[in-house]
């Protein structure tokens, strides 16, 4: 076995380079025939673990997940990324090698689009699953049924399970109430960190979606679409951090505030990433403000905190800590009730207008002999003296010749 290292000189391929750059030293050696040569496997380092034995399959272009049903028995640490893997099968690591020693399985960027319920198992010491950048759909609303509720149940053991950008795009809306349903029936009463980053979430239909994770003490949530803190924190007994950076929020209320201020008013450390949101720096912002100035808990780079807009506009890009005046917008509900009573009152008199247009169009329809009768002398009196002043103006023009 040969010890893997950089050297100035010497062009290495990716699968020898990525474990390096990855914090992972590892010794290579043959995986065996079923790997076709293109999986490094060995004792090294990982996550500054000595002597783990790491099998790699990184950009290695599999398209089925088989040769994972040999990998060998003493592995610790699996990473099989950068194939091109649909569907996971039933019983992934097979059903005859009991992997007891394996703890970290890192299935990322693989193009995975199903994870069938009994994908998983001979996986009850792993503690670390990674499926990052992937397309899972755990939805029905398809058509087809994806949603598997105890896809994680063997991972009876698992202490961190990362999903940044791991779902399908379509699955958006109900992304919610399924993470709540797998959540519920996965068991995974041992996890303590969860990854939801860049899964274009907008909001959580259930507020209770996290209650059922009870040692959960890190939850990600950053580069998502939220534009408001609507899930239950309060029942998370160990929540130390979490993250909301990058999303859509712009402020809180004062019910949200006292909710984060009750963690360090019973002696709970709670740290908070807010960097990136959407705050509108109008007078809504004075209780974040005020906050920002007198809480315990523990703001993230607070100081970076910017307005996106604001009134008055030159808040926009301002730090909130440095804010020195706001103001309020304008009543637009009094605004757009005035705008539409003077709509309505303008639609009214055109209407009344039409009406009376018409009684006295039916009017004179209705007595136009009478009417006729009346002017007819009128109108040839005018029309006698008209012809009188025309005569007389031709005279006149003759005289004048």
């Amino acid at each position: 076995m040969v010890l893997v290292r950089m050297r100035s000189a010497t062009v290495y391929p990716m699968w020898y380079v990525l474990p390096l750059l990855l914090g992972m030293t590892l010794v290579s050696g043959d995986c065996g025939p079923k790997f076709g040569g293109k999986c490094l496997c060995g004792e090294g380092q990982y996550q500054e673990r000595n002597e783990q034995y790491i099998v790699n399959c990184t950009n290695t272009g599999f398209n089925n997940t088989s040769v994972l049903q040999h990998i060998p028995p003493q592995t610790q640490v699996l990473i099989f990324t950068g194939n091109n893997i649909p569907e996971l099968p039933w019983n992934v690591f097979g059903t005859l090698n009991n992997y007891s020693r394996l703890w970290v399985v890192d299935m990322s960027n693989n193009k995975i689009r199903e994870i069938r319920g009994k994908s998983y198992h001979r996986v009850g010491n792993v503690q670390r699953l990674l499926l990052n950048h992937n397309d899972i759909s755990i939805s029905s609303t398809d058509g087809s049924n994806h949603h598997h509720p105890r896809v994680f149940s063997s991972f009876v053991n698992l202490m961190e399970l990362h999903l940044t950008d791991a779902f399908a795009d379509s699955t958006a809306d109900d992304l919610a109430a399924d993470l709540h349903d797998i959540f519920v029936n996965s068991n995974l009463t041992k996890l303590a960190k969860l990854h939801l980053e860049q899964n274009e979430i907008t909001g959580f239909s259930d507020p209770q979606v996290f209650c059922d994770l009870p040692m959960l003490m890190d939850l990600h949530l950053g580069d998502n679409l939220l534009r408001r803190v609507d899930f239950n924190i309060t029942c998370l007994r160990h929540l130390r951090f979490l993250d909301l950076e990058r999303n859509r929020i712009s402020g809180f209320s004062t019910g949200d505030l006292d909710i984060l201020d009750s963690f360090p008013a019973q002696n709970r450390n709670l740290v908070i990433d807010l960097r990136g949101n959407h705050f509108l720096c109008d007078c809504n912002i004075a209780n974040l403000y005020a906050w920002l100035q007198s809480t315990q808990v523990q703001v993230r780079n607070k100081e970076m905190l910017r307005c996106h807009r604001g009134l008055p506009e030159g808040n926009g890009g301002e730090p909130i800590m440095d804010l020195r005046q706001i103001q309020c917008a304008p009543n637009r509900t009094a605004t757009e009730g005035s705008e539409t009573q003077h709509k309505a009152t303008t639609v009214v008199l055109g209407i009344l207008t039409v009406i009376l247009l018409g009684l006295i169009a039916t009017v004179v329809y209705m007595n136009r002999m009478a009417i006729k009768y009346r002017l007819t002398p009128v109108l040839d009196t005018i029309s006698r003296k008209v012809q009188y002043t025309t005569i007389g103006k031709q005279d006149e023009a003759e005289m004048d010749i």
